[in-house]
């Protein structure tokens, strides 16, 4: 490494620590947020991820480096800005979208330190690992609540689908479905939101290390959705089958009801996988233009 490599290197840590020390209590208060939270346990992994494409992929990233006033101190501003205006609206925030806006504003001060120190080329190159920051940022509610209505109206669809697929006898009010001898609900908790985020960063790395070609990263980020919804109607249906012909208390007392999802999960990440290998071969076959 160069002085001026050094130096650089030096200015980027030291203003990394600058914004440890601004976004602290933060930062603490969304690792504590984390913890409890059913949907973010991922989040400390994701700058693990972030830091494992950095070094990997430094060749290609610090080949061509230089200053960025122009394009790095504006990020850093903004990056302020938004943190200050969190800490002004704390009051009137709940926990999750106070950690929404205060992560951002972290994301986008380190990004703009990045930017400042090893300019646009560096920073093009690294993009996916620094963007891929992003997704220790909590959903806001209001967005969160749009997404977990949309897998739940996916997946009574499903579940209704499978219900006469099977030839089981239902009564349907709704989202609620009445079988012989039980009802069951299909409820948020039963949304496939915290799966979703799982699969959805999984495929999102892997399109970062498989695939080329934007159309088909595409195509199986958007197929997320489908298995997602696919997946909860057939764990719905096999409790709520098991429960009405086998023993009710699969839907009261189970194991499989309350910590089996990963049963489900798995084959879910397995076909998405055979989908990547799909598209994978079909880059190899006939690569394509972007």
């Amino acid at each position: 490494m160069t002085i001026k490599g050094s130096k650089r290197t030096l200015l980027f840590l030291a203003s990394t620590l600058v914004a440890t020390f601004m976004f602290y209590k933060p930062l603490g208060a969304l690792t504590r947020f984390s913890i409890h939270s059913m949907f973010y346990s991922h989040i400390w992994l994701v700058p693990l991820v972030s830091v494992f494409f950095l070094v990997t992929e430094r060749k290609k990233i610090f080949q061509n480096v230089t200053y960025s006033y122009r394009g790095g101190i504006p990020l850093v501003i903004a990056g302020t800005i938004v943190y200050l205006a969190s800490r002004n609206l704390h009051a009137d925030l709940n926990l999750n979208d106070y950690s929404a806006l205060t992560t951002f504003a972290a994301i986008l001060f380190v990004n703009g330190v990045f930017l400042l120190c090893y300019g646009v080329q560096a920073f093009k190159s690294a993009l996916f690992p620094l963007l891929f920051l992003v997704f220790m940022v909590p959903i806001p509610t209001f967005l969160m609540d749009r997404i977990i209505d949309l897998l739940l109206v996916g997946s009574t669809a499903m579940t209704e689908l499978l219900f006469k697929l099977f030839g089981a006898p239902y009564i349907r009010e709704g989202a609620t479905f009445h079988l012989p001898g039980i009802s069951i609900e299909v409820a948020k908790v039963c949304s496939g939101i915290r799966s979703s985020l799982a699969l959805f960063i999984t495929m999102v790395i892997a399109v970062h290390l498989f695939l080329k070609t934007t159309w088909k990263k595409i195509v199986l980020l958007l197929m997320i959705y489908p298995v997602t919804v696919f997946k909860n109607g057939v764990r719905i249906v096999t409790i709520s089958l098991l429960a009405t012909y086998v023993d009710e208390r699969f839907l009261t007392k189970s194991w499989l009801h309350h910590s089996g999802g990963f049963v489900f999960f798995i084959p879910s990440l397995i076909f998405l996988g055979f989908i990547l290998w799909l598209l994978k071969w079909s880059e190899r076959s006939a690569p394509d233009k972007v």
